[in-house]
């Protein structure tokens, strides 16, 4: 199995996007839908693993700058 390429978020979003429009449309067979459901999960689990990790960074920059507040006091 091939390795995956690391995607941006937006990119990664994107493809999310297209993918539940897809699946939206009804359109699809059985097998094409399941296909494009199991890439829509990892697509999902992919954008919510950068997201909590971004929000983890967020976290730590604010709670230093708390902390540089409380020594200038």
């Amino acid at each position: 199995m091939a390795e995956k390429k690391a995607q941006s978020f937006e990119k990664s979003l994107e493809k999310l996007e297209s993918v539940v429009e897809k699946l939206e449309s009804g359109d699809l067979p059985l097998e094409e839908s399941l296909k494009f459901f199991e890439e829509g999960v990892s697509l999902y689990k992919d954008c919510k693993k950068k997201l909590e990790k971004v929000e983890k960074k967020i976290s730590k920059l604010s709670d230093s700058l708390k902390e540089e507040e409380i020594d200038e006091d």
